[in-house]
């Protein structure tokens, strides 16, 4: 496989980062998965040598820049899921959909709580339950998003 997916791990990480910043009303910015961190571990696993760890890094980077109160705690967070997912993605691949979901939210969970640390460490915590309501729509949803970028993934080959 020597033609690598950069093009569309690009352009899909991008619309993801738009979908995850979009101002929407409280009730529904409560329960959006981070589809940037959803669409970095589908990449991380279907095509780990494309991104790697720098999408990760990098794409965290862009969103501590439209969210976070401490510059590098969502790049630092992306990074080490990323890295996980990297590492073990002949694993989390071989899955079938509902074990991949169960995997994700368990990812999510380690993101959520780097995060949930940091802003402990650095004073801006956020200590309501609802923070962690993301991490179970994001496994909800992974099959639906993996689904998608399946088929922008498939069609660059």
């Amino acid at each position: 496989m020597n033609s690598q997916p950069r093009g569309a791990m690009l352009f899909t990480a991008l619309i993801a980062l738009i979908l995850t910043v979009l101002p929407l009303p409280t009730y529904l910015a409560l329960v959006r998965p981070m589809f940037l961190v959803l669409t970095v571990l589908y990449w991380s696993i279907a095509s780990p040598r494309a991104g790697g760890i720098a999408l990760g890094f990098f794409s965290g980077l862009m969103l501590d820049v439209f969210q976070s109160p401490v510059l590098g705690e969502h790049a630092l967070a992306l990074a080490v899921v990323t890295y996980v997912a990297v590492r073990e993605h002949q694993k989390i691949r071989s899955k079938p959909a509902f074990q991949q979901s169960l995997i994700v939210f368990a990812v999510l969970v380690a993101y959520e709580s780097i995060l949930f640390a940091i802003d402990g460490w650095t004073h801006h915590p956020v200590t309501s339950p609802l923070r962690w309501t993301h991490t179970l729509t994001g496994a909800i949803f992974w099959a639906p998003v993996a689904a998608v970028l399946n088929a922008t993934n498939d069609r660059r080959r």
